[in-house]
């Protein structure tokens, strides 16, 4: 039996390939995507890659083709379309574009809904080019209303090409740009004893971060580094801190209570920089969030980071963030690119929250594996697709 692979940079492009060698009766036998990792799309792009055959005789999962050539006003309506609308369309405002590659038949459905949704104008009179950026958004999971937001102001604006996707690409990179916030690394001063504090929920890599920055102020610039843990619930957290810091040569303090916060941040009042680790809370326990609060208001920290995983939905991160707002938060740390899929999340809490973004982390490496935040690679980054 003879199988043909194919791969292009969208679904649709590789189901024309498929149809344009093997005509419209060939049976698509499996399809996947490449380069699904965040990392891996950003170097390397979106890929698509789909395996059929005209030897194999099975129903086939899709309609005969219909091929997205032209602009969306010039679109002829396909024979099946009538049927296939009237399956899909009860389910347009339920179903959500979180797994667009399940089965091709999602698939289409998410294809038909993105042409319903992509502006409060009727779909012929959007441009093919704004319709792609759209779905590109939407693919990298920014929220749906903030796509439209972000549309609809590149369509107002003028000198730009609407047509080209690359030239509205690049706009929409500069708006993001404009709009994201960071803080710049810590600022560090020999002898001000700079308190700074990680917060956040269980599991989203703080105390791996404190090593970090720990290591890379401590051993790269020469600074001296005083180290003090509150996460006295955890199993073993305590033990991991206390590793890092006989790794790296640096005194550190455990503390349960206020008064010991207060002695602890004493001892170390001449160091350059404390850096503080805190137990993971959740965001719905408001009862653990105040003691919290009362814990860094002895110590007095100079900077609150709130500590995020990039795998979180963006509900839930705005969620966290606006609950964690109670102890005072400045700033916002993203952990684990590297185990995302898409960072379109990162736009909904930046914007909920209206917190600026310190610093990224992709990996486990200590020192290595953290970044200070850049407003042109944050774009970069929530575009990737």
């Amino acid at each position: 039996m003879q199988i043909k692979t194919f791969r292009a940079k969208t679904m649709q492009q590789a189901l024309n390939l498929v149809r344009r060698e093997l005509g419209p009766e060939a049976t698509v036998l499996h399809t996947r995507e490449l380069n699904s990792g965040l990392i891996s799309r950003y170097l390397k792009g979106r890929e698509y890659e789909i395996a059929a055959s005209t030897e194999v005789r099975v129903p086939a999962r899709l309609p005969q083709a219909v091929t997205y050539e032209a602009s969306p006003s010039s679109l002829p309506t396909p024979a099946f379309e009538t049927d296939y609308r009237s399956k899909y369309r009860d389910d347009f405002q339920e179903r959500s574009f979180q797994q667009p590659n399940e089965g091709l038949e999602e698939l289409h459905s998410l294809a038909e809904r993105l042409r319903y949704r992509a502006s409060a104008r009727p779909p012929s009179q959007v441009p093919d080019a704004i319709f792609q950026v759209y779905t590109d958004m939407i693919e990298s999971d920014v929220e749906e209303s903030i796509a439209q937001e972000l549309m609809k102001h590149l369509q107002s604006e003028t000198g730009i090409n609407t047509h080209s996707s690359d030239a509205l690409q690049t706009e929409l990179a500069r708006m993001l740009q404009n709009e994201l916030t960071v803080t710049g690394p810590i600022n560090v001063e020999a002898g001000q004893g700079r308190v700074v504090a990680l917060v956040g929920p269980t599991g989203v890599g703080k105390t791996t971060t404190i090593a970090k920055l720990a290591a890379n102020f401590r051993l790269r610039e020469n600074r001296r580094v005083g180290l003090i843990t509150v996460d006295t619930y955890r199993i073993a957290a305590v033990e991991q801190l206390r590793t890092y810091a006989e790794i790296i040569d640096l005194p550190m303090e455990v503390v349960s209570t206020p008064r010991e916060m207060r002695d602890a941040i004493a001892r170390m009042r001449d160091f350059d920089l404390v850096l503080m680790d805190t137990a993971g809370r959740s965001p719905r326990d408001e009862v653990k969030i105040q003691e919290l609060k009362s814990m860094l208001a002895e110590a007095e920290p100079a900077e609150i980071h709130l500590v995020l995983s990039a795998v979180g939905g963006a509900k839930s991160l705005k969620t966290t963030a606006e609950r964690f707002a109670a102890v005072g938060t400045t700033s916002l740390l993203i952990t684990k690119l590297d185990e995302a899929t898409c960072l379109g999340n990162l736009l909904s809490v930046t914007r909920s929250s209206g917190l600026p973004i310190s610093y990224l982390t992709d990996g486990q490496n200590v020192p290595d594996d953290i970044q200070v935040a850049k407003e042109d690679a944050l774009a970069s980054l929530i575009l990737a697709h």
